[in-house]
This record gives C-alpha cells, structure tokens and sequence, in this order.
C-alpha cells in the first residue's frame, strides 16, 4: 500500500486539519469531525446537513458553503457518522426553519440519521426531514443496503436543495425539490481496479488485468456482472442504456449528464467518456442541457467512472445555475 498518510487511525483527522487550513471561510468541529459554513446557522434558513463514510472526497465535506451544504459529518472510511455527530450538526445548523437531512441509502446511514433526527425533535424540538438517494440502477440490494444505493445523484440533489434552501423557502419546499430530484434521476457506475483502504492495506477486491466490475458499488461492492475490459464507447453503452431504460427517459428530455470519476481516473479519460455519453444520449433525443465531469464522488483509489443522468425542468436548471461557493464546486461568484 503505498498512501500519503501518517498514521492509519489518524487519516480522516489529519485530512480535516487540511480542509481547515485550506478553506478557512469554513468551520470544523475536530472532536465530532463535522465541516460546518463559516456563517451557520442563518436565520430564517433551512439547515442542509449530509454526511457518510471518509474516502468518497469531495463528497460531502466539499460541498459545505454557501449554495450548498450548512455541515457535513465525516465518518471514518467507508463507515457511517454515529448519531452524535448527526445531532450536534442539526443541532447547530438549526435557525428556526428546520432542518433537512440528505441520507444516502446505506443501512448505517439511514439508521442513524434516523435516530439523530429523534433525538434532536426530542431534545430541542426542532423539526428534521430526511430525503433518501436511491439511484442506483445496478442492483436492487446490496451488502450494504436495504434497496438501490445512493450514489452520484447525491451531488446534483445537494447543490439544487442547497440553492432552493439559499432562496429561504420553508422546508417542506425544499424537501419536495429533494425527492423531486431523487425520482428523475438514475446512476450506474464500472470499475477497472479496486480501491485500498487504509485500515486493509490491501485491495477491497480482486479484479484482473483485463477485467472489469459493471455496476460497481462506491464501497467496492460488487454489481451486475464481472465482464472483459471493452472499449471506452462499449463502456458507455453498458452504462447509459440501463439508466436510459430505468426510468425511462423519452426523446425530448433535457438532462443534467454527470460523468463522474472514483477516484483514480484521469480527466482525459472522463472527457473522453462524456463525449461517448453525450453521443448516446442525442441518439435516443435526450439533451444534456449542463453537464458536470469530475470526481465529485470517488472511491478512494479505485480506477473506473459512473454515470448519473437528471431529468430535469426549467426550475431545476434555475436552482443548478445559481451561484455557489464550496471547495469542490464554484460559479456564480
């Protein structure tokens, strides 16, 4: 294994020193690891809060700031937050508008985002919806969940929610434009290497020279098939026309296309993937109106790329253009 660390228990800690000192218009919580806006709460405004295992970088500590998340709660790799760093953060963000929880589908998540919101309704009596992302076309259950996983639709939700919060809406608004996103959109992902773990020290799994995972989950989960490493354009079909067919999105659609890299994929090869995507797309009438290509949310080291496609209307592009301020996204300022 070869990682520029120190020492293994202390990876997320050390790295959140390094968020501190890189973004100082952001707050950390070091003891309860959560990245909080420099400026929460504010009054009057839905408190957004997401959070997850480390190692999935810039996903979610990245997209704290204006625009977007008021905190995010950083859990150790690929492991939960524990309902403590949930409450604290509700609890903090919280402005007398309530708060909203973005959950990705993932047994520990859900479980205790489920019990943070208890205990702080409990507590301080402060009102908590929760959105879950299930977007994951590849497979229905996992060893990690109970349904589809959460995966790249996360990103596009938590930048929309976060301009519709900005807006000052109450949160039942802001919730419905949530779920509004999670149901028209869809996600699929291929791996060519496995990810390292720190605490492993060696690969999550196995795959060969010419290999790859089609369908892979974010944590290394295994997908839909183990097939022959194709080319760049056949990958892209293996990709697109489930998604495509899921939903199913209809000629005429406009899209917000995300090709997304895990971590371990250079841009050159992500460009090259979204040409072949875009191509795809104009084949079955389907416009991508924006389009977002980066590692947004990786999986440490692990080589390979997914694709999230949003259907979307002229209210949704309103909210994706407007203006947002956060380490890892930044226009409109």
């Amino acid at each position: 294994m070869k990682k520029l660390i120190n020492d293994t228990p202390d990876v997320v800690s050390e790295a959140l020193l390094g968020v501190e000192a890189a973004h100082p218009e952001l707050r950390v919580d070091h003891a309860n690891k959560i990245v909080y806006r420099g400026d929460a709460p504010r009054a009057g405004k839905v408190g957004l809060i997401s959070g997850g295992g480390s190692g999935h970088e810039p996903l979610h500590a990245g997209f704290v700031g204006l625009g977007m998340l008021d905190a995010a709660c950083c859990g150790e790799v690929f492991t939960s937050p524990v309902p403590d760093q949930m409450l604290a953060a509700t609890k903090t963000v919280d402005a007398g508008a309530g708060v909203l929880h973005i959950v990705k589908n993932y047994t520990g998540d859900v479980m205790n985002f489920e019990m943070a919101a208890e205990l702080a309704a409990a507590e301080t009596g402060v009102e908590v919806v929760s959105v879950v992302t299930d977007d994951d076309v590849a497979v229905q259950d996992s060893t990690w969940t109970a349904g589809r996983r959460g995966v790249g639709v996360t990103v596009l939700l938590e930048k929309i929610v976060g301009a519709a919060a900005e807006e000052g809406r109450p949160l039942k608004e802001v919730a419905d434009v949530a779920r509004e996103i999670n149901a028209n959109g869809r996600s699929m992902g291929i791996a060519l290497t496995s990810c390292t773990v720190p605490a492993n020290g060696k690969p999550t799994f196995e795959l060969g020279e010419t290999e790859m995972e089609v369908g892979v989950g974010i944590h290394g989960e295994p997908g839909r098939s183990r097939q022959p490493l194709a080319k760049a354009r056949d990958i892209a079909h293996l990709l697109v026309d489930p998604i495509l067919e899921d939903l199913p999105f209809r000629s005429g659609d406009g899209v917000i296309a995300f090709v997304n890299g895990l971590g371990g994929t250079p841009l050159i090869e992500l460009y090259l993937m979204y040409g072949e995507v875009a191509k795809i797309l104009v084949g079955h009438g389907v416009t991508p109106v924006r389009s977002l290509v980066g590692p947004y949310i990786t999986s440490l080291d692990m080589a390979g790329c997914s694709v999230t496609l949003l259907k979307v209307t002229d209210e949704l592009l309103r909210l994706w253009d407007a203006p947002v301020k956060t380490p890892a996204l930044r226009w409109g300022v």
